[in-house]
């Protein structure tokens, strides 16, 4: 089921460890990073003060592009869980004031979409 999720492009969690020694000089003084799903060879990190997210483009993967999204900008997110026949969930995440949600990226069953949730909770109110 694992390359069956990753073609759909569905996200697995990723060791705090191995997100660390890859995208440690992304970090500030004093940031740690708390959570981090790679979706095919994009990444998206939650860290103690924003979203990171990690865009890898061309064929090569040699160009990436690198968006952060401190906590207070993030206005509001949505969460649709996994149905009966779906094997993903969906997480809608909206930036200030934008009609149309900036990050939108989709878990399999192996996550558990309510902790990310409350963690993005406990963040943004």
């Amino acid at each position: 089921m694992g390359l069956f999720n990753k073609i759909l492009g569905n996200a697995s969690e990723v060791s705090v460890e191995k997100l660390v020694e890859k995208y440690g000089r992304l970090l500030s003084d004093h940031e740690q990073i708390e959570l981090g799903f790679q979706l095919i060879r994009d990444t998206f990190m939650f860290t103690n003060k924003r979203l990171i997210l990690i865009d890898v483009q061309g064929l090569t993967g040699s160009k990436m592009e690198y968006k952060s999204f401190p906590y207070k900008s993030i206005s509001r997110f949505s969460l649709e869980t996994a149905g009966t026949f779906d094997l993903e969930a969906e997480l809608k995440i909206w930036i200030s004031s934008e009609s149309l949600p900036s990050v939108s990226k989709k878990f399999n069953r192996s996550i558990d979409v309510y902790e990310v949730q409350r963690y993005l909770a406990s963040k943004v109110m």
